[in-house]
Order: structure tokens, then C-alpha cells, then sequence
């Protein structure tokens, strides 16, 4: 699941935000690097732990795993930026702002996002064709993970 080239994107799932940020994703990667887990999910729970993150931690942020290391906060969004169709991996350049101000952006629109965008109260399921990028599901639904 964790291959050496692979892109997982850990994301709140119960954030609209961050549910819009893995529907705006999903369709601009037309390659498909990258693969879904909701952190409230025990795959992505096993994640964190591997790479020593606090779960708190990642909930504050939308995480990016590449090639085996954690990418948190700005960092992780313009890495995941990089990774997708043209014209949308130009905003890889922000990289080249220094992190304490990017972090500092995104950190206050982290602890806004539940007031701003709301909250779901269970994750949302992605669509079909999409399925198969996500590497775990809720417990209640029917269908298996690939």
C-alpha cells in the first residue's frame, strides 16, 4: 500500500474543507498518483504511528505520504499541488515561500475550517470511479476496499 513511489493523502474526513480538497484532487490527477485514507480511519492511524505523528497533530492538517515521509501542513498541500495536472502544479512555486508564513496561513484557516466550511457527521463516499483510490472505507459501508 505504502509503496516506495506511492502519494497517500490523509485527509479529515468529516471536514467539508477537507473533502472538497480530496473532490478537487481526484479529478485533476489524471494519472493517478495519489491514494485516499480518512484519518479517523485505523489505516491512516497506522500510518501516523509508523512515522511517529500524534494523531492531534494530523488532524490539524491534510498529510501527504511520499515515498515514505510525512509532509504536514503547507507543505503537504503544495507537494500534492506539484503532483497534478497542468495548470494546478504551478502553485508549486508557493514552495518557495518561506514555511513559517505559509504555516501560519494555514493554520488559521485549519482551526477555522469546522466553522467555516462545517463539519459531516460521518466521511462521504467517494464515487465510483474513484473508488479504487481509497485504501479503506467506513465501517458502514457495503462495498471492499481493491
Amino acid at each position: 500500500m505504502e509503496g516506495a513511489d506511492g502519494k497517500i493523502v490523509l485527509y479529515d474526513g468529516v471536514c467539508n474543507l477537507c473533502d472538497a480538497a480530496v473532490r478537487f484532487i481526484l479529478p485533476r490527477d489524471s494519472r493517478g498518483n495519489f491514494r485516499f485514507a480518512s484519518l479517523q480511519g485505523k489505516l491512516a492511524q497506522e500510518i501516523l504511528t509508523r512515522r511517529g505523528i500524534p494523531s492531534g497533530q494530523a488532524l490539524e492538517s491534510i498529510v501527504l505520504i511520499e515515498n515514505g515521509k510525512p509532509y504536514l501542513h503547507s507543505a503537504g498541500i503544495l507537494r500534492i499541488a506539484r503532483g497534478l495536472d497542468f495548470p494546478w502544479s504551478l502553485a508549486a512555486v508557493f514552495l518557495i515561500v518561506p514555511a513559517p508564513i505559509r504555516d501560519a496561513v494555514y493554520r488559521w484557516i485549519a482551526r477555522n475550517r469546522y466553522r467555516w466550511f462545517g463539519k459531516a457527521e460521518e466521511c462521504l463516499l467517494p464515487k465510483p470511479e474513484w473508488r479504487a483510490r481509497f485504501l479503506e472505507w467506513p465501517v458502514d459501508d457495503r462495498s471492499p476496499p481493491r
